[in-house]
């Protein structure tokens, strides 16, 4: 006789689909395999009630048909869609605000007086829904007056192609802007009905591209600067030695990487040094020489 397959989501007083301890640990592996993100025991009933809507949508009951569904032939767009859900995507205009009064206070300030060729590249790898691009963005308006003069550029990137979609149209409700200066929102945002949209002073500093970490970067460095905050926190330790050096890999000798405040950048000293909250510049006289992105 077939034994009954028994949930794994004990706090809900009914359970709305059939969801296995053999579904979550597909689902995990299928989101490391694909993300780098660990998914633990203890985020079963998270990535239940993230999927419950895709199950909805596909008019599924099972959780096995759903994995069945991601795997088939025909299952990109909805393998998209899984991927998107599952990944987390908490962020604010200028959070760890240290970050930017040290891009404003040290970073531009050397940058002005060892670039002769005037060419500037930010990356915000891991941005969401766009508030830390344009944070970046909005500090180099302030703090750069230099900057019509120079080739500067934003990309902005994340896995998560709604987040990406949102980042680029630039639009964010009202109490997005708690805590953000009224005479910034005036300057680089324009009312758009409840909401705010950026106006083109950050737009055309900034470039939105869907990207996994984990797989080939089609971008171009080298970077001066990569913010990579509040991403590898959700990563083993093999992909976040990886990540790191692929990051060196695109960074200028003397270029700074910008991690989130519970990362560090484990055993790297011969890559990079400490030189801020969780700010670490890159070392070595060639860009990449010692490193394969």
């Amino acid at each position: 006789m077939a034994l009954a397959r028994k949930s794994v989501v004990r706090d809900l007083d009914s359970v709305e689909f059939d969801f296995s301890r053999k579904d979550f640990d597909v689902l995990a592996a299928l989101v490391h395999q694909h993300t780098g993100i660990v998914l633990g025991p203890n985020k079963q009933f998270m990535v239940y009630s993230r999927l419950t809507r895709r199950l909805r949508e596909r008019g599924l009951t099972r959780f096995d048909d759903y994995i069945d569904v991601l795997n088939s032939k025909n299952g990109e767009d909805e393998f998209r869609a899984f991927i998107n859900a599952m990944t987390t995507n908490l962020t604010r205009f200028f959070r760890e605000k240290h970050h930017f009064e040290y891009l404003a206070q040290t970073i531009l300030p050397l940058l002005r007086v060892s670039r002769p060729d005037r060419r500037l590249r930010i990356w915000s790898a891991g941005c969401s829904s766009g508030e830390e691009p344009y944070s970046i963005a909005m500090t180099l308006q302030e703090h750069f007056p230099e900057l019509p003069r120079w080739d500067a550029r934003i990309l902005a990137t994340d896995i998560d192609t709604n987040m990406v979609a949102k980042g680029a149209a630039g639009l964010y409700p009202a109490d997005a802007f708690d805590g953000v200066d009224a005479d910034l929102r005036q300057r680089y945002f324009t009312e758009a009905g409840a909401a705010l949209r950026a106006k083109d002073n950050l737009r055309h500093l900034t470039a939105f591209k869907p990207l996994n970490l984990l797989q080939p970067w089609p971008v171009k460095g080298p970077f001066d600067v990569i913010f990579c905050r509040n991403v590898m926190i959700y990563f083993d330790n093999p992909t976040k030695t990886e990540l790191i050096r692929r990051f060196a890999g695109l960074l200028r000798p003397g270029g700074w990487l910008i991690v989130g405040h519970s990362e560090t950048l484990l055993d790297q000293q011969a890559l990079f040094s400490l030189c801020g909250r969780t700010i670490y510049r890159r070392l070595g006289s060639q860009p990449g020489r010692d490193v394969t992105p």
